[in-house]
């Protein structure tokens, strides 16, 4: 598919990224237009468009956005310097681009104080706060697998242990 250019508006040619080996099919095209990578969003065309769970996970995926997430659970309100101070490794810019794509979601609220400095602060909406439970739900299941995993790899070193023996 072609999309005629519109002023300074650049087409960046498609690429395939195959999701299953079996005859190379489903393909996701995925189709990146320069206005769309300035404002850092990328247009996907997938079978798994109306998946709800594709779109909620789309919505909390990201390095950082979980543990942005769990602080404003764990810590109800905080302000901007309180949630740097607490994760560690974020820059300004990425804390930023996060806490603005929480909020345009709907799972966090900025509020800003008109005072003499200026405060921000930061909490869970209502969809936020219902998100908590999937997430402890999430949280269990990786407990679980990684347990299974521990004992699994153990297991492992054990037997090529006791072969060189």
């Amino acid at each position: 598919m072609y999309n005629k250019p519109t002023g300074f508006d650049m087409i960046i040619p498609e690429r395939i990224i195959i999701t299953s080996t079996k005859d190379f099919l489903p393909k996701e095209v995925k189709t990146e237009h320069w206005s769309d990578i300035m404002s850092n969003k990328t247009i996907y065309k997938s079978r798994l468009n109306n998946c709800p769970l594709t779109f909620a996970l789309n919505l909390i995926s990201g390095k950082w956005r979980l543990p942005i997430i769990w602080l404003l659970n764990k810590n109800g309100t905080m302000r901007y310097n309180e949630l740097k101070r607490c994760i560690d490794g974020i820059t300004n810019m990425m804390l930023t681009q996060s806490l603005k794509e929480l909020e345009s979601y709907g799972i966090i609220k900025r509020e800003q104080f008109m005072e003499v400095p200026p405060r921000v602060e930061y909490s869970l909406t209502d969809n936020g706060e219902n998100l908590i439970p999937a997430l402890r739900g999430l949280a269990d299941w990786g407990s679980k697998m990684a347990i299974n995993e521990n004992q699994s790899c153990s297991e492992k070193v054990n037997h090529i242990i006791s072969r060189e023996n």
